[in-house]
């Protein structure tokens, strides 16, 4: 075809995510029992949605300045500096968590960059880094999916620009510990490391608090957002806030990418932080506990202490194996290996009613015996 003399070839390197291919696949299928999807299965809450009215309504549709509404970023950032009370830190807005790592991953990132990912990993990792111009280096975190600092360390080169730390996090629904925290950051500190920390799921901690390593290193940039904590997936908002040099380049190019977050979600933001999201991080609890019993005693699974995943591994077979004979038998799952350099695994995820979660267990079950 004509129109392939015109692809960069950074996009050989970028294939179409895993998951999106099993979206497809959903839609081919009547009545599937879908523990796919990486969203709240909640919606909005009305008090965000009639913030998100008015602003329509009063005319509040034009471009925001870059940074985000005032509004919006003091109050963030009053909450920002009451847990992390450095001088130099710094917050902005931006069009979604990911909005944010594409920012910075691109301010920071010269070509021959070294960064350092947990494998596994949320699927947007090694991309990114790729469009960035950046070598990913992966760190096994196998069988206890734990940020193991020796093995950290034992990756660095003189090349390693950034270490990526995703907590609580997606595939697995780990909750590094507070010590195994404190020990990354403290190491990307002493290295002079720039360590990224993605927090989108931040809320959902069930047994244990969260612990941010921005306590541990003024210079962590934390990437964080509105998306899972209140249902807010398809609006596109979230926050960046780290060291100021780094979020004056940011806030730059972000004027000249996406320009500032949607106008009306921002206003809807300032809502959603008085919004009580209590309710229903203890329902996860109770469906993480719910799907994890249902499976435990035939499948070899952690249980997850965050987000709304669980990673088993597959009980024969491949994790691909795995997850094409459970899609003959309607049930959607993403095999691990869009994840991880590994096809052991396969992601679930318990973000839906109680009744799919059942007929989840009952498929699972099945296949494995």
């Amino acid at each position: 075809m004509a129109a392939d003399r015109w692809i960069a070839d950074r996009m050989r390197h970028i294939e179409s995510s895993g998951i999106r291919k099993v979206f497809e696949l959903a839609r081919s299928l009547k009545d599937p029992v879908n523990l796919s999807i990486g969203q709240p299965d909640f919606d909005v809450p009305e008090p965000i949605k009639a913030a998100a009215h008015a602003a329509i309504d009063r005319g509040a549709n034009a471009y925001t300045v870059t940074q985000g509404v005032p509004e919006l970023r003091a109050k963030i950032l009053a909450e920002v500096r009451a847990r992390h009370p450095h001088d130099d830190r710094e917050l902005f807005i931006t069009s979604g968590t990911s909005g944010g790592l594409v920012l910075a991953l691109c301010c920071t990132v010269n070509p021959g960059d070294e960064v350092i990912v947990f494998d596994p990993y949320f699927v947007m990792y090694p991309h990114l880094v790729t469009l960035a111009g950046g070598t990913t280096v992966y760190v096994d975190t196998y069988p206890d999916f734990g940020a193991d600092v020796d093995r950290l360390r034992a990756a660095l080169t003189p090349r390693t620009k950034a270490i990526l730390l995703n907590s609580p996090a997606n595939p697995t629904g780990r909750v590094y510990p507070r010590e195994q925290v404190r020990a990354v950051a403290e190491l990307a500190r002493e290295r002079g490391i720039l360590l990224i920390s993605d927090e989108i799921y931040r809320v959902f901690c069930y047994d244990a608090p969260f612990t941010s390593a921005a306590e541990f290193n003024p210079d962590v940039l934390v990437l964080d957002g509105f998306s899972k904590a209140y249902g807010m997936t398809g609006w596109r908002l979230g926050f960046a806030h780290g060291p100021r040099r780094l979020i004056e380049e940011m806030t730059k190019l972000q004027q000249f990418t996406f320009v500032c977050a949607p106008s009306m979600v921002q206003h809807a933001g300032v809502a959603a932080l008085d919004y009580d999201v209590s309710e229903h991080v203890a329902e996860y609890r109770r469906k993480r506990d719910r799907i994890y019993d249902g499976i435990k005693d035939r499948y070899e699974v952690a249980k997850a202490e965050g987000a709304f995943y669980l990673f088993p591994k597959a009980p024969h077979g491949t994790g691909t194996e795995f997850v094409a004979e459970a899609i003959r038998n309607q049930l959607l799952i993403i095999p691990g290996t869009v994840f991880s350099r590994r096809d052991t695994h396969f992601r679930l995820s318990y973000a839906a009613d109680e009744r799919t979660l059942d007929r989840g267990v009952e498929i699972l079950n099945r296949l494995a015996r």
